[in-house]
């Protein structure tokens, strides 16, 4: 990796996401937050920032409500991300995540966003081309807002691959299936996700890596499929690996597979091997994991996880 290398991360529809850690969390009855947290979020917003705490230079797009912009205005300043959100009209979403340390459990109560203009989209539009002229990586990442057309992945996968850019996406459902066949370098779906895909629920490691290998065989170039506390698997047209994670005090998950994919992007860019894109990619993960909020250890705990997890060839144990 060079320090010329730039990285842009999209959010279509961010959200502010406000952690609170409630134990033994029960609905239907009050309970007593034991502590409480607001970050700036959304996926391609923690991508950057766990990408800015490992050295790239990292800019951020996507739209934005300009009326609570402020924990994304101090976030990216913080970290040194150059800020090229599309503000709109109005409020941000706001996310609420109630962590239960003793039941081990996250739940998540996600409010609609925005829903953009086309004059949004189109300056959207010119924004990403404009980052074109200095940026190598672009992860898309995220859900999609009401009135956005499932096929705007596909759309900017497409326009991004004919200018040369390596492309990383980590989304679901429709607007995941329409982008998957436009050849993104990278994706990153769950196993549910991997499921919905592929149409069909999948029941251990054999299955998850024959579909993970249709993918590739349709132009993907590394298909990375989370599967929790379990561990992750990593396929491409050369290997297949998977990565088991050594057991670690979480504190929470917020985030977990978006530094999965921070993880595979710095390993790349350092020209890893499979099994080394995996473990540091794993390691990105466990680090999330250990934090609240997008945020990474530093960078010797990132190195003694990765020291820790075990890479096995996918053939030998599938």
């Amino acid at each position: 990796m060079t320090n010329s290398t730039k990285i842009a991360t999209l959010s279509l529809n961010p959200a502010i996401d406000q952690t609170a850690r409630v134990p033994e969390f029960t609905a239907g009855r009050v309970n007593r937050v034991e502590q409480e947290q607001s970050d700036a979020g959304g996926k391609g917003v923690n991508v950057a920032s766990f990408l800015a705490d490992f050295g790239p230079r990292v800019a951020a797009t996507g739209l934005l409500g300009a009326a609570n912009a402020e924990p994304f205005v101090a976030l990216f300043a913080r970290k040194g991300i150059e800020d090229r959100f599309v503000r709109l009209p109005g409020r941000t979403r706001v996310n609420v995540k109630i962590v239960d340390p003793i039941l081990d459990q996250v739940t998540d109560i996600n409010f609609p966003g925005l829903e953009p203009h086309p004059d949004d989209l189109l300056r959207l539009t010119e924004t990403i081309d404009s980052l074109c002229a200095d940026t190598d990586w672009f992860v898309l990442s995220g859900s999609v807002p009401a009135g956005v057309h499932a096929t705007i992945y596909a759309e900017l996968v497409t326009r991004l691959k004919a200018r040369g850019k390596q492309v990383v996406l980590d989304a679901s459902g429709a607007p995941f299936a329409e982008a998957v066949g436009r050849g993104p370098d990278i994706i990153k779906p769950n196993i549910e996700e991997l499921s919905e895909l592929v149409g069909r629920p999948l029941k251990g490691r054999a299955e998850v890596l024959a579909a993970a290998r249709s993918l590739v065989e349709q132009g993907v170039g590394l298909v990375a499929v989370s599967m929790g506390a379990a561990g992750a698997l990593f396929v491409e047209r050369d290997g297949a690996v998977f990565a088991t994670p050594p057991a670690v005090k979480v504190k929470s998950t917020v985030g977990a597979g978006d530094a999965m994919v921070a993880g595979l992007v710095v390993g790349t860019l350092h020209g890893l091997d499979l099994a080394g894109r995996a473990r540091l990619a794993t390691a990105f993960s466990l680090g999330a994991l250990c934090e609240l909020g997008p945020n990474l250890p530093g960078a010797e705990v990132v190195e003694s996880f990765a020291a820790r997890v075990q890479v096995s060839a996918l053939d030998a144990v599938a």
